[in-house]
């Protein structure tokens, strides 16, 4: 689709800055985006030559205040902090500086601004503790989903459901949803990978509809990522860190728009959750990635979104049986007991080398394993 009225100014900006990675395929974002290449191209080149000032149709002036007073540059951070009341003095000061201002003061002295100014409660500093970071290598090696909490609206309920990316902290999707149901899932999950391509793995919680636990350890929804070859992964039961990124995420998202908003209904959380995820993506500075914006760490997969899924295939040397009802099949002799939800689909029994020990797989993911010992 050509670009929406609405956010056009932020399909621009997200399209140029994804476009200016050294590895980005152009043709194949256009298609992603819904544009023609004649289009992208002239978006990609205006934002090369003058940034995010080429992406207007109106003329813009330019962002720069040489020999600016102090009470000025006072009043510029106040001004920023009002409109990202979470934002801390380094956020704040690579925002501004990234934005070419090029006299200011260093992040301490901004933090005494703010204090000055009552922009910091004192209390807040003490709950805010080092982590331990890990993550991926590269872009789309490891995506994290979850629901987010849900809050009243005024007409009804909104369960925030958030996609992001391991490596570069990048939010492919902030969806507001009415339910927490598998269909509602695979729709928002479905444009988020016409759009970004496929993960090689994704990481999930054990609650619903991805539901991992001794009785219904797979569901249709994670059946569904497997056929599309995409690696399923849970979360150890209450240990949320294995989510820690997504969950940094959803405080950052309760302190920067939840907080304080009463919303009307589901378009209302919507349209603050797009602009939200607009300056999260291309404008806010990330501590984790040394003041850098996701947008510039991630680039889309190169793996793109099949709209018929293939028919589920085996080597020749798999010992291939169909599951049946109650998520059943036989093997030499024993009836064995995988998930419903894989009834009508063949899985591939393989030998681990061990005597009497055998693995079972749908697709790529090992599912279970028959010991006949």
């Amino acid at each position: 689709m050509p670009w929406e009225e609405v956010s056009m100014m932020t399909q621009r900006r997200e399209f140029a800055q994804l476009s200016q990675r050294e590895e980005a395929n152009v043709r194949e974002l256009c298609r992603r985006f819904g544009v023609r290449p004649t289009t992208g191209y002239k978006w990609r080149e205006r934002f090369r030559a003058s940034g995010e000032a080429g992406l207007t149709d109106l003329p813009r002036r330019p962002h720069r205040s040489p020999g600016r007073t102090e009470p000025k540059i006072e009043e510029l951070v106040l001004k920023v902090r009002d409109a990202h009341q979470a934002w801390g003095g380094r956020k704040l000061r690579a925002w501004l500086s990234a934005r070419g201002h090029e006299v200011l003061p260093s992040p301490s002295t901004i933090t005494a601004i703010l204090r000055r100014h009552a922009r910091i409660d004192p209390s807040e500093g003490a709950k805010h503790r080092a982590w331990q970071r890990f993550e991926h290598p590269e872009p789309n090696q490891l995506w994290q989903m979850d629901f987010k909490g849900h809050f009243a609206v005024t007409e009804g309920r909104c369960h925030p459901l958030t996609v992001l990316d391991d490596h570069s902290r990048f939010s492919l999707g902030l969806e507001a949803c009415g339910d927490e149901r598998a269909k509602t899932v695979g729709e928002r999950l479905t444009n988020i990978f016409r759009r970004y391509g496929l993960p090689e793995r994704m990481v999930m919680d054990n609650g619903s509809p991805w539901g991992h636990d001794a009785e219904h350890r797979h569901t249709l929804f994670t059946v569904w990522l497997m056929r599309l070859g995409i690696g399923v992964s849970h979360g150890r039961p209450y240990h949320p860190q294995t989510q820690g990124k997504d969950e940094r995420f959803h405080r950052t998202l309760k302190a920067e728009v939840l907080r304080g908003t009463t919303f009307k209904d589901l378009r209302h959380c919507q349209d603050a959750f797009d602009d939200w995820r607009d300056v999260y993506n291309l404008e806010r500075p990330h501590e984790a990635l040394g003041m850098a914006t996701p947008a510039s760490r991630y680039q889309v997969s190169h793996r793109p979104f099949p709209e018929h899924l293939p028919p589920v295939e085996y080597p020749a040397q798999d010992k291939v049986r169909r599951v049946q009802d109650q998520g059943r099949f036989t093997f030499k002799g024993r009836n064995v007991k995988v998930s419903t939800a894989f009834k009508g689909f063949p899985v591939a029994v393989r030998h681990t080398g061990a005597d009497g020990l055998w693995d079972v797989f749908f697709m790529t993911n090992k599912i279970h394993q028959i010991d006949l010992r």
